[in-house]
């Protein structure tokens, strides 16, 4: 049995993980085999052995923000839920709502037999086109997959509040950027392109009506696993910010984070080699093969992809200006958003 580190013993308290998963009956036995996985933003992923199974413990971050046991409950809710569905997902194993046994709630969920492209690619995978073509066909397979769910069927009904989910979504995150003036240091709203421009169009171009149903909230290439003997899914991960609203948002998400979208690549979720991945343009088509979902406003998705996740970027350059945040992270990801809003402007026209 493998030794345990004092890292991953402060992580979580092993010998009451033991405890309770006696209670569920899952495995009998000392806990070993400890490995603390990446993924996710700080949540604290930790892969063990118990017996003859292997597991995977999803929690909070050590200092856990006040959101942060509702959104495990949450996540886990949400793998349950696709338990019965064709969505490529993490399979949950059990899950504990309650932060009694461990500090924080919890759960368990099977390990992924994959990798994360934007980490490296296998020789199987970098030295083909033709199954890096298939990934990106694979991965608008899985949003439209998700998009088709009944999420009610599922259980899903008070998961999320679909009315007026789109006509919600500029002023949230206009005052989100407004927000940022408490900052002292940060520029303003100036030192980001078009900010006006974009919103403008967001709010005189939002559809009329659309089809709820279940969103990851941050569908990309970092947030997705791939088989290792091929180009197809192994799953679609980190739940944290899914809810119930229009799932055009996801294919939106995933065409503002591409590569090859003018004018300017991004920096982030980078994967090399890239030449046979899919064309944005193909990215739709083929997600219109798989739906029934109209995709004629498609582009006010992708913007407001780009407005949002801009938005979310540049709180760490503000934050970094008033000394909370490095400087060099903030810069980092102040020019990131910048590119999303030129992005935007761009598309547009």
């Amino acid at each position: 049995m493998a030794t345990h580190t004092a890292d991953q013993k402060a992580l979580v308290n092993l010998a009451a993980l033991e405890s309770w998963m006696d209670e569920q009956g899952l495995e009998q036995g000392a806990i070993g085999h400890v490995a603390k996985l990446a993924g996710g933003t700080q949540n604290v992923i930790l892969r063990f052995r118990r017996g003859e199974r292997d597991f995977v413990l999803r929690r909070p971050p050590p200092n856990p923000r006040p959101e942060s046991n509702e959104t495990m409950r949450r996540e886990a809710r949400v793998l349950q839920a696709l338990g019965t569905t064709n969505v490529p997902h993490p399979r949950l194993i059990a899950a504990c709502g309650d932060i009694e046994p461990l500090g924080t709630s919890f759960y368990l969920m099977e390990p992924i037999d994959g990798f994360n492209a934007t980490s490296g690619l296998p020789s199987l995978h970098a030295n083909s086109a033709e199954i890096r073509h298939r990934m990106g066909l694979a991965i608008v397979e899985g949003a439209a997959a998700l998009g088709s769910v009944d999420y009610r069927a599922v259980g899903l009904s008070d998961f999320g509040k679909p009315d007026n989910y789109l006509a919600r979504q500029v002023s949230r995150w206009q005052s989100q950027l407004a927000g940022y003036e408490r900052y002292e240091g940060w520029p303003g709203v100036a030192g980001l392109p078009g900010v006006d421009v974009i919103s403008n169009y967001l709010d005189s171009h939002c559809p009329s009506d659309f089809h709820a149903g279940i969103i990851h909230g941050d569908y990309s290439l970092g947030n997705v696993m791939y088989r290792n003997d091929g180009p197809e899914l192994a799953a679609i991960i980190d739940w944290e910010l899914a809810t119930i609203g229009d799932p055009l948002i996801d294919l939106g998400w995933l065409l503002a984070t591409w590569r090859g979208v003018p004018p300017v690549d991004l920096s982030v979720l980078v994967v090399e080699p890239w030449q046979g991945f899919p064309a944005p343009e193909e990215l739709v088509a083929h997600y219109a093969a798989h739906s029934d979902r109209d995709l004629s406003a498609i582009d006010w998705y992708m913007i407001l992809a780009c407005f949002k996740l801009g938005i979310i970027l540049e709180g760490t350059f503000a934050r970094a200006c008033a000394g909370r945040d490095p400087m060099d992270t903030g810069l980092a990801l102040h020019e990131t958003a910048s590119r999303l809003f030129r992005r935007a402007l761009h598309r547009i026209g």
